[in-house]
Order: structure tokens, then sequence, then C-alpha cells
């Protein structure tokens, strides 16, 4: 039987790819959040500046680098009170066979990322 992966996994996995960008980037982590529906994603700390990061796992045939204005909007007003910079960080997840198809456990997957975008 096929299991797909869950939203949380999903965007566990989508966690772990910019994690790993961030990190390659040099960012130094402050917080962590990995709960659905819970933002920013990550909290770091880069040249002395603060950075908030939103991640969004997207699915065929949405567009990985399209966000909820309305939403990274009130997420950059939280930030300015911070004096920090926001960021939005879109990663398209598809199995490898067909990117149309869902990630099923256990198998490859393909990703769409195109690093960060800021706000």
């Amino acid at each position: 039987m096929v299991e797909l992966l869950s939203e949380q996994e999903l965007h566990n996995l989508a966690m772990n790819i910019v994690g790993k960008d961030l990190e390659e980037q040099g960012f130094e982590f402050l917080g962590v959040n990995s709960e659905l529906k819970r933002n920013p994603q990550f909290v770091a700390l880069r040249d002395k500046k603060l950075h908030f990061v939103i991640v969004r796992v997207k699915k065929y045939p949405e567009n990985v680098s399209e966000y909820n204005p309305v939403f990274m909007q009130e997420m950059k007003e939280h930030a300015a009170k911070f004096n920090a910079r926001t960021f939005y960080a879109g990663v398209g997840l598809g199995s490898a066979s067909d990117y149309g198809k869902p990630v099923e456990k256990g198998n490859d997957y393909t990703v769409i990322y195109n690093g960060l975008q800021e706000i």
C-alpha cells in the first residue's frame, strides 16, 4: 500500500532543505519552529542582523515563488518591531517519477527551491 507524506512531514522536509541552505549561507539559528501554522519558521542571525524566514511547501501546479502578500506584509510588520528582515522560502515537493504526483514515504522526490526571497 502506498503511503503519502503527511502535511507535517512535508513541512519538516521543506524546513530541512531551507535550514541547510541557511547554514551554508552562514546564518546562526536563534529559533526554529517546525509546527504547522506557527510563524516564522526560522529566526536567524547573520552579519549581526536579525532575519525572519517563512517556509511554505508548494505542490504541483503551485508556483514555489508565489506567496500570500497580505500574510507576508503582516509578517514584515511583525519583523520590523524587532528590526528584522523578512524572507519567504517556498519549497516545491513532488514525486521523483512525476512531479505532479505527491511524495510517497520511502520514495525519491523532486525539489524545486529558488532560495530566499526578501519581502
